[in-house]
């Protein structure tokens, strides 16, 4: 029995070994490992610390470079802007002067035309205001008419008032006034005038239109002829211009008469009262 147990204990013991056995050499074959790892891993950091070292050394000295050549590119644009700047300045001075010169020029310029611009005006108000007063002092005195041919006057002026014609057989207005006079009697020009037209109206016969200084304006109708004129022709006062007739459509039944009016801007006026006997 005692030896059985021996033998138990003996084979436990040799169990026991080898349990260490193992569990020493799994922790060695471990610390191998661990050592070589670290040494590897050293050696790997080493190599890449130099190449880092060497790139980041290089990195500086191209900033540097790269420094310095900005620095050196800068200082010569700034030498050579300040150096082309001293060289312009004249220049830029010249053309400067040249502009403010030519701006005193034009200016001078657009002032000398207003000026004279202005003394034209002036000039020309002061002829316009000779020229009125020329024709203020030079001013017609209004004509002074005459009788254009002797005789009675048979109807009168009768412009707001009517008179009653033999041939309309009708009370009807009478712009002018009617002479009585023998056929072929000499027709004369109450004033002097210049002969504005000769015609043979409908109405009014072979008639002569005069006209006078201020808008005044003489008729002579119901003539036999007008051959001692002519359109245009300048008259004198008491000048021939034609002879009495029975021409007058609108008083033929009045007989021989010359039938005259007057008239100012186109307004009829009372021939009685402008001519005298």
């Amino acid at each position: 029995m005692e030896r059985k147990n021996r033998n138990r204990g003996t084979r436990a013991e040799g169990e026991n070994n080898s349990v260490i056995y193992i569990a020493v050499s799994v922790l060695t074959v471990a610390i191998i490992a661990f050592v070589a790892s670290f040494i590897f891993y050293g050696n790997y950091a080493d190599d890449h610390f130099e190449i880092g070292s060497t790139g980041g050394e290089q990195a500086n000295t191209n900033q540097s470079e790269n420094r310095i050549e900005l620095q050196t590119a800068e200082t010569s644009s700034s030498m050579g802007k300040s150096v082309n700047e001293m060289a312009e300045e004249p220049a830029k001075e010249k053309t400067e002067k040249v502009a403010v010169n030519t701006n005193t020029t034009e200016v001078k310029q657009v002032e000398k035309k207003k000026q004279e611009q202005t003394k034209a005006d002036a000039e020309k108000v002061k002829k316009e205001a000779e020229v009125e007063q020329t024709k203020v002092e030079e001013k017609v005195e209004n004509p002074i008419f005459e009788k254009p041919v002797e005789g009675t006057i048979k109807k009168g002026f009768a412009k707001d008032n009517l008179v009653y014609s033999d041939t309309l057989k009708e009370w009807t207005t009478h712009n002018g006034v009617d002479i009585e006079a023998e056929k072929t009697t000499v027709v004369k020009t109450a004033a002097e005038g210049k002969v504005k037209a000769i015609k043979n109206d409908p109405r009014y016969g072979i008639t002569v239109v005069v006209e006078h200084a201020n808008g005044f304006q003489t008729v002579y109708a119901n003539l036999l002829s007008t051959e001692f004129v002519i359109e245009g022709e300048e008259l004198e006062k008491g000048q021939a211009i034609g002879t009495v007739g029975n021409t007058a459509t609108f008083e033929i039944a009045d007989g021989a008469h010359l039938h005259f009016e007057m008239l100012k801007e186109g307004e009829y006026l009372d021939p009685e009262l402008y001519i005298s006997e």
